[in-house]
């Protein structure tokens, strides 16, 4: 049958990250392609506690429908947690939504009209680049710095393209794994506000540091209501639990609810209870105590093993936190696209072609790799792997 799809979704690819999953299935393939938190950092007794608990207590209510806003006491709970990176939350600006990701969706569904541009730093994390196509949005890139951010370029660019909106991911980016200093996120935010443009400053990796000091949120400089904040609990406590929350001005909120409404109804209510149980007991910084010491180990194994098994003229980052390292070859001739399956089959290993990250999706020569998921063992493994296929390749 012809069917006859919406305009928006009729010539849209699927995520690259999703589409890679399909080519490793076969055994033995060793992934560095995902953003999956380890397995063993996973704290399964204290969430199946946790669950029996609440379901002892309240279960007949947690199984009920719930408040688009999100549960009551994860509200209050969050706006506490939030105060870490410098930011003043109450319940009147507190949305919890279904991961991260979903406050980019909700966002850009309260802003963006078909032709409508927002900036991002070039490369940026690729859902960003997948949710805008979704809503017929443009993406303007705008350069980057080894720490962050470009603010000569980010200037230039608010003034020739009118954005409506600014996507940030300040704290190890995905995917290049580099912090916004202080000084560029004061910045960041004087320039937003002089040029009218929102700014989605998204935080999902912050509290997985390994080294330097922390950083306050764009959001803790915001007097004009301009930022809306996301952080999940996918990194710190679990991904399948699907639970995040947007800070911004009660404006704002109000319509991104009416278009959660739209979406899911609410946030599943065990996932909310659970998350906000785990908040109230003061799990999250002994957690975080047991599981940064396991991805600063696994990054330091990857970042040893590029150095020592990569060809020469190759540019990689090291990151202070977060689950990402981001590669560039020196040559452009290196198509990390056009390889990737013979790379697979050869090598036994993925990663995610560069140009998923950029905003024209024309930079080919990169790769991101991600450590998290991967043994020491595996780590050191695949990239002698990817080295000697990518060492082969620029000999030829």
């Amino acid at each position: 049958m012809n069917y006859e799809f919406s305009d928006r979704l009729k010539n849209l690819q699927g995520n690259a990250i999703r589409e890679i999953f399909k080519l490793l299935s076969q055994p033995g393939v060793i992934s560095f392609a995902g953003g999956f938190p380890a397995k063993e950092t996973l704290p399964v007794a204290e969430i199946k506690d946790i669950t029996n608990r609440i379901l002892d207590e309240n279960g007949a209510e947690i199984l009920q429908y719930g408040g688009t806003e999100g549960y009551y006491p994860l509200i209050e709970s969050s706006c506490e947690y939030v105060k870490r990176d410098g930011i003043v939350a109450t319940p009147d600006k507190t949305l919890v939504i279904s991961g991260g990701q979903q406050g980019i969706d909700l966002t850009f569904k309260a802003f963006i009209n078909k032709g409508d541009r927002i900036l991002v730093e070039n490369p940026t994390y690729l859902a960003c680049l997948h949710i805008l196509k979704t809503y017929e949005g443009e993406a303007i890139g705008v350069d980057s710095d080894e720490d962050g951010i470009n603010i000569v370029d980010l200037a230039k660019k608010l003034v020739l393209y009118s954005p409506k909106i600014l996507y940030l991911v300040p704290n190890f980016s995905n995917p290049t794994g580099k912090t916004l200093s202080v000084e560029k996120r004061q910045a960041v935010y004087e320039l937003c506000k002089k040029h009218g443009c929102i700014i989605l400053e998204d935080n999902p990796y912050g509290e997985i540091r390994f080294s330097g000091n922390r950083v306050p949120a764009i959001k803790s400089f915001d007097r004009d209501g301009i930022v809306i904040y996301i952080t999940s609990f996918s990194k710190v406590i679990s991904p399948g639990l699907r639970t995040g929350i947007a800070v911004a001005s009660p404006e704002i909120i109000r319509k991104l609810t009416i278009g959660k409404q739209a979406a899911d109804v609410h946030t599943a209510s065990l996932s909310q209870a659970i998350v906000d149980r785990y908040l109230r007991e003061g799990r999250i910084d002994p957690h975080l105590k047991e599981i940064v010491p396991v991805y600063k180990m696994k990054k330091d194994a990857m970042h040893d093993a590029i150095g020592k098994y990569m060809p020469e003229g190759i540019r990689f980052t090291d990151p202070d936190g977060g689950l990402f390292i981001f590669a560039e070859f020196a040559r452009k001739g290196v198509n990390t696209d056009e390889i990737f399956k013979d790379v697979v089959e050869k090598t036994g290993c993925a990663y995610v072609p560069g140009s998923s990250f950029y905003a024209d999706g024309k930079t080919f020569n990169a790769l991101r790799l991600n450590y998290s998921n991967a043994t020491p063992a595996e780590i050191e493994k695949g990239i002698k792997a990817l080295g000697g296929y990518f060492t082969k390749l620029l000999e030829d």
